[in-house]
């Protein structure tokens, strides 16, 4: 008992050594890889990003005009950035929300076909 007595007593008059979430948030490290979000603007639909993506987690379509995302196949790679001529994926240092269900991300051109 006695070897533990100054553990315990530090333990009493020191700090949690956890984060009381959600109150105290733990923030991002530098270059933190979170996840990839798409501007339909911006892109011309020329499926570089699709043919560079390792885990085919985006497909493209050249004539219905669309760009489909599974996010939680996605490995953060950022090799569809790099291929992409027109900058239209960007990469969003914060995480994901959990899901319950794997959704997949839907995007259409705004702009009218011919």
């Amino acid at each position: 008992m006695a070897v533990m007595l100054p553990t315990i007593m530090k333990n009493l008059f020191s700090r949690p050594e956890t984060r009381l979430y959600p109150a105290e948030v733990r923030e991002l490290y530098p270059h933190t890889r979170g996840h990839i979000e798409f501007e339909e603007e911006k892109c011309v639909f020329c499926t570089m990003c699709a043919k560079r993506c390792p885990s085919g987690a985006i497909t493209v379509d050249r004539d219905n005009k669309t760009w489909t995302l599974e996010p939680f196949r996605c490995i953060v790679c950022e090799t569809c950035i790099e291929g992409c001529p027109r900058e239209a994926i960007k990469l969003i240092e914060q995480w994901r929300t959990p899901a319950c269900a794997k959704p997949t991300e839907v995007y259409r051109s705004a702009a009218k076909q011919v």
